[in-house]
């Protein structure tokens, strides 16, 4: 270590800094995470004196619906709650190759085509490459201005002279502070690049979008004060080898969290699924046991997805289980109440469920729809093609209501469904629906008797 260096331990779950190595971090409790980092302050710091700040009250305040653009994506406009607001900070992550630089490269391409400026820095790819990508997605404008750069008083000073009303940042990992001596990608060095963007947005109402890379766990990479700082955290979910792709927002605090955009990767580039239902729908098989469709909300959307089930003799003393694209523990809670409460020896066969299409969900609704397939695949009877199901289902074996339970139903006659399985104590939210059967149900009994 050079002479006149000074090192501070930083924890790289939670930006926690300590001036000593610790085996456990007193922030956010986890093991061996500190890691040794140059620190420098700059020279000729000095104290500055600041006028007092005066409180002021809370009804004096005049609110106001804050202003949004369009990003001429429809699915991203419902993820961020109707648009991108000015002076905003967005955190989009993924999986390396989903489409999170394809996605920002057609919000920058649809922004100027409104007429307005933007600028697109990227760390990672040269002038030659983002070129090649643009030339696939379609005609971008001329309000599009490209740098290559990872030094931020360059970007700075960049952002400064060009003004532009909105920047994408690929990625902050290669971003680097020269205040800050520690290697890009530190923990130093992202907290304090997020700082100075951050201050770059709120102070010139611009809108970032910082690209981030993601940990084999699948958070974004760095600190956990990275997420702090932004105002909205958006993450780009999917196989690499299927063709939709999942906009998740996990914190925005313009708008809901619960939404999500579907896209489908094409050729040239990402394209919106409108109707996403009967995309997951797609080439569901007739006739087969063990398969039957359920209903999960995200957010305000309704999505149709297929429930498929598997059970068969095992061959092993301890029978398998399996679970893709739902919680592997539910699954094992629900086939210990098909044993104990209908009286199915599931002790001695091996059981595999599975969302058709590679979604992934957890809401408690689609209970009643994995139980249904585990009955249908274990006496081999296959359901109702035009049937679906939704409910949460208890330990005892009773059937509980869910939310939006109207809005589901209406989902499933839109794509053709004629017979609803539903709670008992929703019917009466439900109404009567034209055209759709509605079957209540108490119990986990009274569902298999019923169908």
């Amino acid at each position: 270590m050079a002479k006149g260096k000074k090192t501070a331990f930083f924890c790289q779950n939670c930006g926690y800094e300590s001036g000593k190595w610790m085996g456990q971090c007193p922030a956010c409790r986890e093991w061996n995470t500190f890691a040794e980092e140059i620190v420098e302050k700059s020279a000729g710091a000095h104290t500055v004196r600041r006028e007092t700040a005066e409180p002021v009250r809370l009804s004096s305040i005049k609110s106001g619906e804050e202003s949004r653009i369009s990003s001429g994506c429809g699915e991203l406009d419902r993820v961020l709650g109707g648009g991108i607001v000015p002076g905003s900070l967005v955190l989009v992550g993924g999986d390396p190759g989903i489409g999170k630089s394809t996605l920002l490269l057609q919000v920058c391409k649809n922004m100027t085509q409104q007429g307005r400026r933007v600028l697109y820095i990227s760390g990672e790819e040269s002038l030659q490459q983002i070129k090649m990508r643009a030339e696939r997605i379609g005609k971008i404008g001329e309000e599009l201005l490209l740098l290559c750069e990872t030094n931020l008083e360059t970007i700075k000073s960049a952002i400064q002279r060009v003004k532009p009303e909105a920047v994408v940042i690929d990625s902050i990992q290669t971003m680097y502070n020269e205040t800050v001596g520690s290697a890009p990608g530190s923990v130093s060095q992202v907290r304090e690049s997020t700082s100075l963007l951050m201050q770059i947005a709120k102070g010139m109402e611009i809108t970032v979008f910082i690209v981030g890379h993601v940990t084999k766990e699948g958070v974004v990479a760095g600190p956990r004060v990275l997420e702090h700082m932004v105002d909205t955290v958006l993450y780009f979910e999917g196989d690499r080898h299927a063709s939709y792709r999942i906009l998740r927002g996990v914190k925005n605090r313009f708008g809901s969290t619960n939404e999500i955009g579907v896209f489908e990767m094409r050729e040239t580039g990402l394209e919106e699924v409108k109707n996403p239902s009967e995309f997951m729908l797609d080439g569901k098989p007739e006739g087969a046991s063990g398969s039957i469709v359920a209903c999960s909300m995200e957010g305000t959307r309704p999505i149709l997805i297929e429930i498929q089930a598997l059970v068969c003799r095992s061959n092993m003393a301890i029978p398998r289980r399996t679970a893709v694209g739902t919680d592997y523990n539910r699954v094992n809670l629900l086939m210990a109440v098909l044993e104990k409460r209908l009286g199915l020896h599931l002790s001695s066969y091996d059981a595999y469920v599975n969302i058709a299409g590679g979604i992934r969900m957890n809401e408690p609704a689609i209970d009643l729809a994995v139980v249904l397939a585990l009955v249908s695949s274990y006496k081999d009877r296959p359901i109702d093609e035009k049937a679906i199901a939704f409910g949460e289902v208890g330990l005892s074996g009773e059937v509980r209501g869910v939310s939006m339970a109207q809005q589901r139903a209406l989902e499933a006659k839109k794509l053709g469904f004629t017979t609803v399985i539903m709670p008992q104590v929703s019917v009466k939210a439900v109404g009567q629906i034209d055209g759709v059967r509605i079957l209540g149900v108490r119990s986990l009994k009274d569902a298999v008797e019923r169908i």
